[in-house]
């Protein structure tokens, strides 16, 4: 932990510009912006009540909700370059894990943004599709496993949130067994950050698994239409 406390004592001006602008940044909300222009209503009053991709595509259209998906992805991707940015001066065999500690960190905070909005009165989207942004420039792998774990339940259930609730439920679990394959020098030939700290190891982990919290906090609803089963499936046409 003396490694973490060091990064926070060194670069603790980059730690604060990237939470600050990481979720201010995240905190613009594309679905809303986007049905405001189309329909002039708020998304937050139709259909599911969430800001987000899959209640822009059932309410608005296909062109919508696709803006709306690039827009949040594009947020978790600004927040982690930025982070990238800021720690263009680390040099030295610290550099990687200087910047790793940074990169989880505005990752958090894009998905903090993206669902507690400051200009839209802390009520924004679930977090999904920024955080898969996160996991994207974070770790690849990572998003690989996230995204087959989703399309098999998906399929299986055709319900969205069913499919999101279990991936963000595994994220933190997915996290630490790819950097302990890490730490451990088994995975570094295609690893984004070879031979980490335990410290990155520990801090990676607990971001993820707060991410994964507050997606799955978000869905406090649908997990009550889940348990009613009144939650609506995607159907395939025919």
């Amino acid at each position: 932990m003396e490694e973490i406390s060091t990064f926070f004592s060194t670069y603790w001006l980059q730690a604060i510009v990237a939470v600050i602008v990481s979720y201010l940044v995240s905190s613009i909300n594309t679905s809303i912006i986007v049905t405001k222009i189309v329909l002039h209503q708020d998304i937050r009053t139709m259909g599911s009540g969430n800001a987000g991709f899959t209640n822009v595509m059932r309410c608005v259209g296909k062109i919508p909700a696709w803006i709306t998906f690039v827009g949040d992805f594009l947020k978790g991707v600004i927040a982690v370059g930025l982070a990238l940015c800021l720690m263009i001066s680390a040099e030295g065999r610290q550099s990687d894990v200087w910047r790793a500690y940074l990169m989880y960190l505005a990752g958090l905070f894009a998905v903090v943004g993206h669902s507690f909005p400051i200009y839209y009165k802390f009520k924004g989207g679930k977090g999904v599709v920024t955080s898969f942004a996160v996991m994207a420039m974070t770790d690849w792998r990572a998003l690989l496993c996230v995204l087959i774990i989703f399309a098999v339940f998906f399929l299986i259930s055709r319900i969205v949130s069913l499919s999101s609730i279990s991936v963000f439920a595994l994220f933190g679990f997915i996290t630490l067994f790819w950097r302990l394959m890490d730490y451990y020098n088994v995975t570094n030939a295609f690893s984004p950050l070879p031979d980490p700290s335990l410290s990155v190891v520990i801090f990676s982990t607990v971001s993820a698994f707060m991410i994964g919290l507050l997606v799955i906090v978000r869905h406090k609803d649908n997990i009550k239409r889940l348990i009613n089963g009144t939650e609506k499936k995607i159907k395939a046409k025919k």
